[in-house]
């Protein structure tokens, strides 16, 4: 068997272009472009959707090049493929490139996230799972784009007058599973104060997404109880930090310093509160549109700096049985939340550039170059889970950006990509 450092030295040498297609498979996206009703015209040319699909990917690899030069680089492996372009074969300059891209639009990219990114992660994945449930995480991140007036009007500023932006902002809000790093699923919108615009109103459409063997990591930013009602209905346990002040009535303490309680509709009050609070504790059935039974655990967290040294964590969960989660598993879980703000930083520091503008002037083209981005960060996440999984490691041990480097470096193979 394979030690850690020979397989992190395997899938360094062994990584390009074609292996991440392997993830983003071309029948996957023959698939998505005519679900999507984008089949390639004449008008296509030189620049048909798959071509395109792969170009975008690489535009996330290659956030430094121009259309140019990222096209340049896939050159040999795109003049390799049967019905791509009539020989002899020139690059078209930008202005093909951006309509090529235009007329490729978002909507392929999204449909594409969606069929190729599943949760990675096996039960032998080191720090993947708490029992049958598989870890995954919740939160958002901004991206600046293009001051242009179209991405104005569509994406809005954060932030109002001397605090304005400098740029307009996208808004994404995504699940990603803590063991592998990988998204598997998005949610996009403008970062202006307009209504629907909050992390809140783009996590509610990801709810569906869940699934029973799913245990959903969030932070307090995240929790109201409709929110809690909808994402608990799906089958798939929760575990959220809520704000310390929320009204939770200790119904029984526990053993592991945890304790049951009960969740109520904020707009329930009075007698009626009273008596579901009531209901709950002599183990009545609740209506769960009105209120939920609940686990609570809280913990401090000392040495925390001047003036936040004990500060008071207060966690929410769906699991109500200890043996399932003791209350010190649970707190430790919960620090795996981190591992999205992981996933974070590969996306806009490694991959994008730290403070890097994204290229797109057009907002269906900013959603694009986003997918894009997504797509070509599952496929290294995938790739490094999968070796690192064989390697009886965890993937944490996998430098993503010696991965990123490596993917860079062997780009120009005309065998990187399977037509």
């Amino acid at each position: 068997m394979e030690t850690g450092e020979q397989s992190v030295r395997r899938l360094a040498d062994a990584v390009s272009l074609g292996v991440l297609a392997r993830w983003v498979p071309r029948d996957e996206i023959d698939t998505a472009v005519a679900v999507t009703g984008k089949r390639a015209k004449r008008s296509d040319g030189k620049l048909p959707p798959h071509v395109m699909v792969y170009f975008t990917m690489a535009m996330a690899l290659f956030a430094d090049d121009d259309y140019e030069e990222v096209l340049a680089r896939l050159t040999d492996t795109l003049a390799s493929w049967p019905d791509c372009w009539d020989s002899p074969w020139e690059t078209p300059g930008s202005g093909g490139i951006t309509q090529a891209r235009q007329r490729l639009g978002s909507e392929p990219l999204r449909e594409l996230f969606t069929q190729v990114a599943v949760p990675v992660a096996d039960m032998l994945t080191p720090g993947a799972f708490l029992g049958p449930w598989r870890l995954v995480a919740i939160d958002g991140m901004e991206w600046d784009v293009p001051d242009s007036k179209e991405n104005a009007e569509v994406f809005g500023y954060a932030g109002s007058g001397d605090k304005r932006s400098a740029f307009p902002k996208v808004r994404m809000v995504a699940l990603s599973e803590c063991g592998s790093h990988a998204f598997f699923a998005a949610a996009i919108g403008g970062a202006g104060t307009g209504k629907g615009s909050g992390e809140q109103s783009l996590a509610r459409t990801l709810w569906g997404e869940l699934d029973e063997d799913m245990l959903l990591i969030g932070d307090r930013g995240f929790y109201s109880f409709p929110d809690w009602h909808e994402a608990a209905a799906t089958g798939a346990q929760l575990l959220w930090r809520v704000k310390a002040d929320l009204r939770l009535e200790v119904l029984e303490m526990l053993p592991d310093g945890s304790y049951t309680s009960v969740l109520v509709h904020p707009d329930i009050q009075g007698r009626r509160r009273e008596a579901l609070v009531a209901a709950a504790r002599a183990g009545d059935d609740l209506d769960p549109e009105e209120a939920a039974l609940i686990r609570v655990v809280e913990y401090t967290i000392p040495n925390r700096g001047p003036g936040a040294d004990g500060e008071l964590v207060c966690l929410i969960t769906t699991i109500l049985d200890l043996r399932e989660g003791p209350a010190a598993t649970l707190a430790e879980i919960y620090h795996q939340r981190w591992e999205h703000e992981t996933g974070n930083d590969q996306l806009k520091t490694h991959l994008r550039g730290p403070g890097r503008v994204l290229r797109s002037r057009k907002p269906d083209l900013v959603l694009a170059e986003l997918y894009g981005y997504l797509l070509t960060h599952y496929a290294l996440s995938a790739l490094i889970c999968e070796a690192a999984t064989e390697a009886q490691i965890d993937p944490d041990r996998v430098k993503f950006t010696r991965t990123v480097r490596k993917v860079r470096s062997r780009a120009d193979g005309a065998a990187d990509f399977s037509p």
